[in-house]
């Protein structure tokens, strides 16, 4: 049995999930009509493109918004999905973190608490 706690939760987690997809939908549109816009790190081990980076931010976004939706209408295989993207998401946030390092901590935080919060939900059978 699930309490309020873990129900919630994954309601949250699916929202948050909307939001930050909504969020990367737009980073990818930034960086893919202006570049300049990001902070450059000429010594970066894991140096990208930027419009290339955007594309990616792009499609993780829409993706993981999408997700979200399903997840907060209950749908079990939108927990699992959520679970890999939220993943996704966070790699993505590392890999990005000299441009942003900030906004990309707190993403990462964020996607923890959504990769717990649709692990520990067990849906309710009757």
């Amino acid at each position: 049995m699930n309490s309020g706690w873990v129900t919630g939760g994954v309601v949250f987690a699916g929202v948050l999930m909307m939001l930050n997809g909504l969020l990367d939908v737009f980073r990818g549109i930034m960086a893919i009509a202006k570049d300049d816009v990001f902070v450059s790190t000429p010594n970066y081990v894991f140096r990208f493109n930027l419009t290339g980076w955007g594309w990616i931010h792009l499609i993780i976004g829409l993706l993981l918004a999408a997700t979200g939706y399903f997840v907060v209408t209950g749908s079990a295989w939108a927990r699992y999905v959520g679970i890999g993207l939220a993943s996704v998401s966070a790699a993505e946030c590392f890999l990005s973190l000299p441009y942003y390092p900030l906004w990309a901590l707190i993403v990462i935080t964020l996607d923890v608490f959504v990769i717990w919060a649709l692990c520990v939900y067990r849906p309710e059978t009757e």
